[in-house]
């Protein structure tokens, strides 16, 4: 908590922006838990991408112009009204349609009055931010697999009404016996093509892979349990029709399977499906054309908080670049004329610049970092052997039990009554309905403290992880620097705070959004109006005002950020690259644990080895000056695939293509949290250890379960193979068997919900 009484700046200013727009009552909507505000409420933004968009929906033949876009950070029902509540604020809105499901928006508005980049704007402030609409939304498997819950449920309700008059001792020559056996089967039919198929067609396709996936035994037990069902209906053999299990046991299934993919799913709707392409870029002599179309030689115009595409040679007096997002130098650095600027350099400079290309965007670095990865999704190894383990034992049970029979009774009715029971009661529930709900119960608890899962495959690499490899810039520390001393923005009267807002407005400088959060956050403050002028490299001024290093406009010196009036100090900032809020005690218990750690970063060695002295990990660990390929080699060297790679730039895409498991502190740039297989929030690290945590819960948990699962196998599937097992009692059986299992993941995994 600081002075505001929140945990960061952002938080205070989403606080007090949602209460000045009169919308309280999402307190009273919202989910529990709620991470925090992400950096991105403070940062420039370019809508003209939006702008565009608005302006050809304004120009289409319709009544009324609409534009559909994708949202990212809705997470509850509270996030839908409050982003309705907002747009109804705004002038010329008309009507807005949220979908959480798919994480769209579609807007109507008035033309003429209504801007949807100032919309757009004002919802950054609330943390949800806008993009490009991706391609047509495919539907969702969790809502494809609550489609067929709901069909199985009614099916398996109707299935149960008919099969139980027959438990409570229904005579066969009852005259409705026939026409409920009748309605058993089609209902067990119903259910058997409605949700049977789905795990059936799965398995199909996994065997075409070469994988044993485990919707292979749910769907040998399913196809038996109806095959078996249809015989003995047609045959009339009564000891053979388990209609009701067939039907309760895919409903089951089901449930397990949604429970497995719902939680990653609103994970994955939280980011945007589609990020703005990389600005078009203006031309020094008009005109605009996308960095696709540069050529080398070109004169370029790049505006304020502009990436800069291709490396280019600045033809404008000075300027300077932030470079943090190539090389991971917190400091922005200073360029003269004729210098060479990287690609992916952002202009921090308060004005336009002029340079001249020397590459094309085939040949620029960023250009490469912005590639999508591809990566095979990981095969749950564990979870193949213990599917192929199964599989031999009931199969090679059934086989011996059937061939058992008969030789001894020679009675292939008895025979067949027998491998159809070993098939129907040896039920795969732990695997099937137990394992997928543990996975979800550990992504639920993860989500509380703020860690997202993106990759349901994620679980399957977690155990082979050794190897903890840090970013330093933005992951290790915070995006931007942090103010050691906001008391003194206390003592500044409300002019002055006035003035510095102004000052340190609409400019990309580290140093000045870290001053614009903490002005925010303390209410609103009113702008002083007028020109604000830029000394390069020293400061910027208005009117009387100024902001900048020490001994530019007064003769004070030091390496404070001074901010005066006439040349008298107001105020004298101190900021700090510093690690986050608990880095140094949760790299101290990760190391404890055994990973290894190193801090892979661009930035000077010297300052990587200093962070990883305060850190406390020896020097050979801090590796400082690596560029985006030595990254992505180091990677390679390693001798193991074991390594967890995290970081938040551009500079970190190609090492993250490396890496077995990938995660992200920043979810707003649109660079690497596509690709990345977890993505936490907050201002320190300690998602780390908890995804660690809740993994082991999650293992041992389902450790329990299997046990349990192969002792019930072990009585149940003796029972059948002494000829002891019957539609009744496979009934019985079963849902016992399900809440004992249910039971034991609730119980498993309660400790990691635990605080």
């Amino acid at each position: 908590m600081n002075e505001t009484g929140f945990c960061c700046a952002g938080c205070a200013y989403v606080y007090r922006l949602v209460h000045e727009h009169g919308l309280a009552g999402y307190y009273r909507i919202k989910d529990d838990v709620t991470v925090p505000a992400d950096t991105a409420v403070f940062q420039p933004r370019d809508y003209g991408w939006l702008e565009s968009a608005q302006q050809q929906a304004d120009a289409a033949p319709v009544p009324v112009p609409e534009l559909a876009v994708d949202v990212q950070g809705i997470s509850c029902a509270g996030c839908v009204w409050l982003i309705e509540r907002i747009f109804q604020q705004q002038p010329g809105a008309r009507d807005v349609i949220v979908n959480p499901q798919y994480g769209t928006m579609r807007m109507r508005w008035v033309r003429g009055e209504f801007s949807a980049a100032r919309f757009a704007a004002t919802l950054q402030g609330f943390g949800y931010l806008i993009g490009p609409a991706g391609e047509t939304p495919v539907e969702p498997e969790a809502r494809r697999l609550v489609k067929r819950i709901g069909l199985c449920a009614a099916f398996a309700m109707n299935v149960m009404l008919y099969a139980l008059p027959n438990y409570f001792g229904m005579e066969s020559t009852f005259e409705w016996a026939g026409l409920f056996a009748l309605l058993a089967l089609v209902f067990g039919t119903l259910s058997f093509l409605v949700g049977g198929t789905y795990f059936v067609g799965r398995a199909f396709r996994a065997l075409r892979e070469g994988a044993m996936h485990i919707d292979l035994p749910i769907a040998i037990g399913v196809v038996g349990a109806y095959l078996g069902s249809l015989y003995g209906w047609l045959a009339d053999q009564e000891r053979f029709v388990y209609f009701d299990f067939v039907s309760t046991f895919i409903l089951l299934m089901l449930i397990g399977r949604w429970a497995q993919v719902a939680a990653v799913e609103r994970n994955q709707r939280r980011l945007l499906s589609q990020q703005p392409k990389p600005q078009r870029v203006r031309l020094a002599d008009g005109g605009e054309v996308p960095p696709e179309q540069l050529a080398s030689g070109q004169g370029i115009a790049l505006s304020t908080g502009q990436t800069l595409p291709v490396e280019s040679r600045l033809e404008s007096e000075g300027a300077a670049f932030s470079l943090a997002s190539i090389n991971g130098e917190a400091e922005p650095r200073n360029f003269h004329r004729g210098q060479r600027i990287p690609a992916g350099a952002v202009n921090v400079t308060r004005r336009e610049l002029r340079l001249t290309t020397m590459q094309t965007w085939d040949e620029s670095l960023l250009a490469q970092l912005l590639l999508p990865g591809q990566r095979a999704s990981e095969r749950h190894r564990l979870l193949e052997q213990i599917v192929r383990g199964y599989l031999i034992a009931i199969i090679g049970l059934a086989t011996l039990s059937g061939v058992g029979w008969w030789l001894m009774a020679a009675d292939p009715l008895q025979t067949w009554s027998v491998v159809t029971a070993v098939l129907v009661v040896s039920c795969p529930c732990a695997i099937g309905l137990a394992f997928p709900l543990a996975d979800e119960m550990a992504t639920v608890a993860l989500r509380r403290r703020g860690v997202f899962i993106r990759e349901d495959d994620l679980w399957s690499k977690l155990a082979r992880v050794r190897t903890l490899a840090f970013d330093k810039t933005g992951t290790l520390t915070l995006e931007t620097p942090t103010l050691q001393n906001p008391h003194v923005l206390r003592e500044l009267d409300e002019t002055a705070r006035g003035a510095l807002l102004a000052l340190s407005s609409d400019n990309p400088h580290p140093v000045s959004q870290c001053l614009r959060e903490n002005l925010l956050a303390f209410g609103r403050i009113e702008a002083v109006a007028g020109e604000v002028r830029e000394t390069v490299g020293f400061g910027v001024e208005l009117g009387p005002w100024s902001l900048g290093r020490a001994g530019w406009r007064n003769d004070r010196t030091g390496s404070d950020t001074v901010f005066a009036r006439d040349g008298e100090v107001l105020a004298r900032f101190r900021f700090v690259d510093a690690v986050r809020s608990d880095a140094r005690a949760e790299v101290a218990e990760l190391h404890r644990r055994g990973f290894e750690i190193f801090i892979l970063s661009g930035d000077n060695e010297q300052k990587v080895r200093a962070m990883a002295g305060d850190l406390g990990l020896p020097a050979s660990r801090a590796l400082g000056a690596m560029t985006p390929q030595a990254k992505a080699a180091w990677m390679d060297a390693r001798p193991h695939a074991d390594t967890m790679m995290l970081g938040d730039g551009a500079n970190d895409s190609l090492a993250f293509d490396r890496a077995l498991v990938r995660g992200t502190p920043v979810i707003h740039r649109g660079i690497l949290e596509r690709k990345a297989d977890f993505y936490y929030l907050g201002r320190g690290i300690s998602g780390l250890r908890a995804l660690f945590d809740i993994d082991r819960v999650r293992r041992r948990t389902q450790i329990v379960i299997l046990v349990f699962s192969i002792v019930y196998n072990l009585v149940a599937v003796g029972l059948a193979v002494a000829g002891r097992m019957n539609p009744l009692l496979a009934a019985a059986l079963m849902p016992i068997n399900s809440l004992i299992t249910l039971a034991l993941v609730t119980g498993g995994m309660r400790p990691a919900f635990a605080r």
